[in-house]
């Protein structure tokens, strides 16, 4: 049985644990907000490109865009696949799910090529055996770092070094759940792209006479780069809104645990500490009747 030393060291351990998971759930509150007002702020411009494209995409014929990202890949060439994961742990299953569901998709498409963003990611990448691969931090300026990375992908299908690309991420669905999905990026389907905002949407109707200057092939061809950075952007920003949310419930979680661990140490500690006392009044009880004996 612990002394009453050792479990008053474990409890003071807890607390300092305690105190740790607290401002840690705070921090986790704070960011989400601004995370979720990023994510609102991106949505107008997101649901704007994928309408616009889907238009697009009904007015034109496929023989007429000679965009890459409009067209198949090398087939046989291997997959592409961005991995977004956060760049730190404590979060509960957060990231393992999110990597989980990459060593999936890997297993069923042999040699598939990664680009990570995230630490997370690019740690379970190697751990696989792709020591060497282009990765990014889901940190810093979100922007530039998914200018990067479509420009990378992009110019790999282009150039028939894979033969598709997907993005597997964790969708934000409340702050209880998160979600790991794989989201076919090229090529694009006609009639059929991926909102960033809402995810998969079927084609529309169309809501008046729109003219594309000076045509729509030209214009097609302009904003499928953009489609691929800006559906690349609105999933880090919602992968930081997941990420915080996960964490947010971990810690909340940790911090109710030490508390209830804390109160069972100190009930043990108690009566340890009561056992104790008892012990030694016996002792002295036993001592006095063998003296007056």
């Amino acid at each position: 049985m612990a002394t009453v030393r050792e479990l008053r060291d474990r409890i003071r351990s807890l607390k300092n644990t305690q105190q740790i998971t607290k401002a840690m759930k705070q921090v986790a509150a704070a960011k989400i907000r601004r995370a979720e007002a990023a994510q609102r702020r991106a949505r107008p411009c997101a649901e704007a490109i994928s309408e616009m494209l889907r238009r697009l995409s009904a007015e034109v014929s496929e023989s007429s865009v000679a965009h890459p990202f409009f067209k198949d890949g090398n087939p046989a060439a291997v997959p592409g696949v961005i991995l977004m994961t956060a760049d730190k742990g404590l979060a509960g299953a957060f990231n393992s799910n999110v990597i989980r569901a990459a060593e999936s998709y890997a297993q069923q498409n042999h040699g598939a090529t990664f680009y990570t963003i995230g630490i997370k990611a690019r740690n379970a990448v190697r751990r696989m055996g792709q020591s060497e691969h282009p990765t990014w931090t889901l940190a810093g300026d979100k922007l530039e770092t998914a200018r990067a990375v479509a420009a990378r992908a992009g110019e790999d299908f282009a150039e028939g070094r894979i033969s598709r690309l997907v993005l597997i991420s964790s969708r934000f669905i409340s702050m209880m759940s998160q979600k790991p999905e794989v989201i076919p990026l090229l090529r694009v389907p006609r009639h059929f792209v991926v909102s960033p905002a809402g995810r998969e949407s079927e084609k529309p109707q169309l809501r008046g006479a729109v003219e594309f200057l000076p045509s729509p092939e030209f214009v097609l061809a302009r904003l499928l780069p953009k489609y691929l950075e800006f559906t690349i952007f609105s999933t880090m920003l919602e992968t930081d809104a997941a990420f915080f949310a996960a964490q947010l419930i971990a810690m909340s979680n940790a911090t109710d645990n030490a508390g209830k661990a804390i109160d069972e140490l100190t009930i043990a500690m108690n009566n340890a500490r009561q056992a104790a006392i008892t012990k030694e009044l016996l002792e002295v009880v036993a001592g006095a009747e063998a003296l007056a004996g």
